[in-house]
């Protein structure tokens, strides 16, 4: 296997919430020699985590504001469609 194939077994099972020493076996046991040495499993099982968690916390971020710009839109919308505005 490349490391191309180690970093995406590796990023599917930190999704899954597998823990970095039981990837690190499963890859052992399925490649033997080839495999990463445990220190750089967790290191790229923690990296797939909180690249994860950022880009979680960046669609929470991104919806919020959808839903804070859906919830003022009919405001702007009466605004700007406001008779009073267009007879003065």
């Amino acid at each position: 296997m490349n490391k191309e194939n180690f970093h995406f077994y590796v990023k599917v099972r930190t999704a899954l919430n597998i823990q970095a020493k039981d990837i690190h076996e499963e890859l052992c046991f399925a490649c033997g020699d080839e495999t990463p040495s445990l220190k750089i499993i967790e290191e790229w099982s923690k990296w797939f985590r909180e690249s994860r968690e950022e880009a979680e916390d960046e669609q929470l971020k991104e919806q919020q504001k959808r839903n804070e710009e859906v919830r003022d839109m009919p405001q702007l919308v009466r605004d700007f469609l406001d008779p009073a505005e267009f007879y003065q």
